[in-house]
């Protein structure tokens, strides 16, 4: 097998940026957290607890991002007879060889306590008549061990308690807000973020928060395929900042489709509603046209076996019959079930004229989750000193080939209030308050080409094409020479005569967008294998000879890509590992 080699950055080595506007306006923390979810909101809730000058920097409005559309619930080891070890052996099967068990046994045995700190916040979880905790069931999973709100509305619930949290305690927010680049001192070290504040508020345009520290908690990128069930601000921004700033990322191939998202049509676009694995794990049943279960025999846990599973297993009745949905089946749960126990994804199918009541839900694959992101070590430290990830962003080993169901939201508690331990340590070591380090100046020349507002389209057809459920080599390859393509005109009308596509958010997406998808389109034609979430037919069985290890990735000074297998399925320390 042939790799690039990839090599950590040098401190004085230049770095790609976006072309954006120089900082009109400043301010200075200790820790500038950038998203608003479960991850972003506790790593900033327990940074603020240390006595850390605390800066929330979101994309959209506080509570807009992907965890307040979580519906399924959050996995922890809390019901009678449930222990962390069951819950670790379900996420090792789930994670096909790739998952990092220690990294694993952190999220299970702290997991507990932190959703119970959870609780402690202020998020209220559907309890029993006997005041327990009502612990449901999903993909994967063999105990029931899902705690869910508002029935299907759990993310919606934590997204509350955590948004009240954080404004009762008066953290500094600054909303509206797109995360551009990285700022970087003299040693290479992070010294804050460039962003571009969107409409009105306290600052408007672009902007830098100075800090020696920056929590990246954006998200994913489920926008960079055409169908998804991720909200429009999920562009990659974290991934794509990432990359331009040296660091690795790694396993990105591993894109989970979700197996049930309401289907409204094979030319839809955009946001899609999802239907809960909770729905299957109270006994819905997957069906094709004629009523027919069809995983039944491919699974030990049938319907609720890990979404790669049901998922492909979704795919190939569709290939076996030429239709474009399957249907889901809980026709038995009666009305007062559906309201009670499910009323938003009720209110969904209803809303475009399907009453699962009294009919099968049409439901097809769509993205939803991407496993893989930017590489961290045990305390969500990544490649480039002071900068660390958590939440979907992150890649921290916890996932594997494919992430256990409702294992997420957990793994954004967990990561973050290490990550914010972490901090805290390291600059109470230094005294309070933090060094701010002198960024290095921006370079007025734009050297990363932007893409143009309706290119965004195109990178979400090239990638559902060549990059979706099903991938081949053919496919593939195709999917990266277009991509490839898009990326030498925009650079070469940037390096022929200076110009670029005129800066603003949708230029900027939509080049965050062709960033990522270069990256999960070249990570997934180096991997000859099915594996997980990375569904090969051109090579359909699993090859743990040759495959089973991680694919890193890095964005070389002028703008190729290092691509680089690990030696084994360990990940290999980040810079600041070494150096302890």
């Amino acid at each position: 097998m042939t790799s690039t080699g990839i090599r950590p950055p040098a401190a004085d080595e230049p770095r790609p940026r976006l072309h954006a506007p120089a900082p009109g306006w400043a301010i200075t923390a200790d820790v500038v957290v950038v998203g608003s979810g479960v991850a972003g909101l506790t790593a900033a809730l327990r940074c603020e607890a240390a006595g850390l000058n605390t800066v929330v920097v979101t994309k959209a409005r506080l509570d807009d991002g992907s965890t307040r559309w979580a519906q399924g619930g959050i996995a922890a080891a809390l019901g009678e007879g449930d222990t962390p070890e069951q819950h670790l052996d379900d996420t090792l099967v789930a994670g096909v060889g790739l998952c990092d068990e220690e990294a694993v046994r952190t999220l299970v045995t702290e997991g507990p306590d932190a959703v119970r700190r959870l609780i402690a916040t202020g998020a209220h979880f559907d309890e029993s008549a006997e005041g327990d905790l009502e612990l449901t069931r999903e993909g994967g999973h063999h105990r029931r061990r899902i705690a869910h709100a508002g029935g299907d509305a759990t993310g919606a619930e934590i997204s509350r308690a955590l948004v009240e949290a954080v404004r009762a305690r008066g953290l500094r927010t600054v909303e509206n807000a797109l995360v551009l680049d990285l700022l970087t001192d003299a040693d290479g070290r992070t010294a804050g973020v460039t962003l571009h504040v969107m409409g009105e508020g306290q600052h408007d345009g672009v902007g830098a928060v100075h800090a020696p520290a920056v929590v990246l908690a954006t998200g994913g990128m489920g926008q960079v395929f055409a169908a998804t069930t991720n909200p429009s601000v999920s562009t990659g921004d974290g991934v794509a900042l990432a990359l331009r700033a040296g660091a690795e990322v790694s396993d990105l191939e591993f894109v989970q489709f979700h197996p049930t998202v309401l289907f409204l049509g094979a030319d839809a676009e955009g946001q899609q509603p999802l239907v809960s694995e909770a729905v299957r794990g109270e006994g819905a049943h997957l069906v094709d046209a004629d009523g027919v279960r069809f995983m039944a025999g491919q699974h030990e846990l049938g319907e609720l076996a890990p979404r790669d599973i049901v998922a492909k297993g979704i795919m190939r009745r569709m290939l076996e019959q030429g239709t474009e949905h399957m249907y889901l089946d809980a026709r038995h749960f009666g009305a007062d079930m559906w309201e009670h126990r499910f009323p938003t994804i009720l209110a969904a199918c209803r809303a475009h004229g399907i009453d699962p009541v009294h009919e099968p839900v049409p439901v097809a694959p769509a993205a939803h989750y991407a496993s893989g992101g930017v590489r961290t070590d045990p305390r969500g430290r990544t490649t480039v000193p002071g900068l660390y990830a958590c939440g979907e962003v992150a890649c921290t080993g916890v996932h594997g080939a494919n992430r256990l169901a409702s294992n997420s939201l957990l793994e954004g508690l967990v990561y973050a209030e290490r990550i914010a331990a972490d901090i805290a340590e390291g600059i109470t070591e230094t005294g309070l308050p933090a060094r701010v380090p002198a960024p290095v100046d921006t370079p007025r020349t734009p050297d990363h080409p932007l893409l143009a507002p309706e290119e965004r389209f195109t990178v979400q057809r090239i990638m559902s094409e060549g990059a979706g459920v099903l991938r081949s080599a053919a496919s593939l390859q195709q999917a990266a020479d277009r991509l490839d393509a898009l990326h030498a005109h925009a650079r070469g009308a940037l390096d022929e005569n200076g110009k670029t596509a005129e800066p603003g958010v949708d230029t900027w997406e939509a080049t965050n967008l062709l960033s990522v998808a270069r990256v999960l389109v070249a990570a997934a034609l180096l991997r000859e294998e099915t594996r997980g979430c990375h569904w090969r037919e051109d090579h359909a069985d699993r090859d743990d000879d040759t495959w089973r290890r991680h694919i890193v990735v890095r964005l070389n000074p002028d703008r190729s890509l290092a691509v680089q297998p690990t030696d084994t399925a360990d990940f290999p320390p980040t810079q600041r590992t070494q150096e302890q």
